[in-house]
């Protein structure tokens, strides 16, 4: 079996997680999907801080997904100054057959999003301006960038068309 990894990042509040649990549904039974906040929130309580333990688990997670799933799912906020090595190291060990994708929205459409969810409690527009990190693309061939007037459908029509090719 030849796995295909996909990469959904972007900041929070943009989508990522719904897309990649609605994504791992389409794709069915067998899709591994590796969440930043449950391995670095739930399974080890670290903060996302430079070195943080989450890094080098979501990459073995990932890594033990090749060639026993068909697809492995990473998604998170995934910042490229603490997280893009390991990202550019498992696009290296997925021997390229990997797909990226960007939530590139706007300040104001994340709050937009963001409201509509049933986290909207957890925290609001001061912590999500905060940690606000726009335009935080790894820059590697083919990461397709996803915009404000993209709805869910949308989004997860471009990545299901994207894996067919």
């Amino acid at each position: 079996m030849e796995s295909k990894l996909i990469i959904i990042r972007g900041n929070s509040g943009s989508g990522k997680t719904t897309t990649a649990k609605s994504l791992q549904n389409h794709l069915g039974r067998g899709t591994l999907l590796v969440s930043q906040d449950v391995v670095r929130r739930e399974m080890l309580k670290v903060h996302d801080r430079e070195g943080n333990l989450s890094i080098d688990l979501i990459r073995q997670i990932a890594e033990y997904g090749k060639d026993k799933c068909e697809f492995v799912i990473v998604e998170g906020i995934l910042n490229k100054s603490r997280y893009g090595e390991m990202l550019n190291n498992l696009i290296q060990f997925y021997n390229e057959k990997t797909y990226t994708f960007y939530f590139d929205l706007s300040f104001e459409e994340t709050i937009i999003r963001h409201n509509s969810r049933s986290k909207k409690m957890d925290f609001g527009e001061d912590s999500l301006r905060a940690w606000w990190n726009p335009s935080d693309y790894l820059g590697v061939d083919g990461e397709k960038i996803l915009t404000d007037d993209m709805s869910h459908n949308d989004v997860l029509n471009l990545i299901v068309n994207q894996l067919q090719k």
